[in-house]
């Protein structure tokens, strides 16, 4: 499953590259695949090194919220680490046992 988190555009330069944070990482992507303008402040979803969309500010900062109460849930054990792998943990626990890991 791959999931893009909305990404806050901090500096645009002269080449098209935009300057993005998401959740406090800083990262540089190219803006050449979105059609409409993008301005220092905007919202994009990226993927390896494109960003995509522009998103709306509103739903970017919901989601981010909601990225932010998952990793708090998950840290606090509210919500199980394992919980919405899709049995991925269980049949690596499985093989590393067979391999007497």
């Amino acid at each position: 499953m791959c999931l893009s988190i909305p990404s806050k555009v901090i500096e645009i330069d002269e080449n098209n590259y935009a300057t993005v944070e998401t959740l406090g990482v800083k990262r540089q992507v190219t803006l050449d695949l979105i059609a409409e303008p993008v301005s220092v402040g905007d919202y994009v979803l990226i993927h390896v090194g494109f960003a995509m969309e522009k998103i709306d500010t509103k739903i970017a900062l919901e989601s981010l919220e909601l990225y932010r109460q998952i990793a708090e849930d998950m840290e606090s054990g509210v919500i199980d680490e394992r919980e919405g792998d899709m049995g991925l943990a269980s049949l690596s626990d499985r093989l590393s046992t067979q391999k007497g890991e």
